[in-house]
């Protein structure tokens, strides 16, 4: 055989190919839905709020982002995207944060430094405390799609190495033996 290429392994990694595909078509259906039903609920909010009762004037000086977009390795040397609370920290980087971190004692002197809110507030505090439900229904909407976005970018990038590895494969496949003339 030409290239020492089996026809099970291009076909194996054709069919993942196709199959990564399917299902990053199906992500992106899913995603576009969840943003339109997202700016509907906007919409509709505003409509029972008032125009004015949501908007940017009622945006926050200063943001504190609810969720973070991670990268990580996967086990075949592909990255993967994840959306992650942003106070929560991957196992990797729980522990200590310096070498050699001292416990503080009952009686040591309180020279403590406040800490940052565990949790992030809920932006939707921002325009009232009974906030319609439409409003709560955008901000779940716009949070499936981030999700979505980030195994959308997984699967392209896994898409992209398939369709590298395929094109390696084929041309592989076609070289001349080197004995053979």
């Amino acid at each position: 055989m030409a290239g020492q290429v089996s026809p099970a392994e291009l076909d194996s990694l054709l069919l993942r190919l196709l199959e990564d595909l399917e299902e990053l078509e199906a992500k992106r259906t899913a995603l576009n839905a969840r943003v339109e039903e997202g700016w509907l609920s906007l919409s509709k909010a505003r409509y029972a709020m008032g125009a004015k009762s949501v908007g940017p004037l009622q945006y926050a000086s200063h943001m504190e982002p609810q969720v973070c977009v991670r990268t990580s390795e996967s086990q075949d040397g592909l990255q993967q995207f994840r959306v992650m609370r942003a106070g929560a920290r991957i196992p990797e980087e729980v522990g200590p944060r310096e070498a050699a971190a001292l416990r503080r004692r009952k009686g040591s002197a309180k020279t403590q430094q406040p800490e940052p809110s565990a949790a992030p507030r809920d932006p939707l505090n921002w325009f009232g405390i009974l906030v319609p439900h439409s409003l709560r229904q955008a901000q779940a909407s716009f949070s499936e799609g981030l999700q979505l976005a980030a195994d959308i970018a997984t699967l392209q990038t896994r898409i992209d190495w398939g369709r590298s590895r395929l094109r390696g494969l084929q041309e592989k496949c076609q070289q001349p033996e080197p004995g053979a003339a």
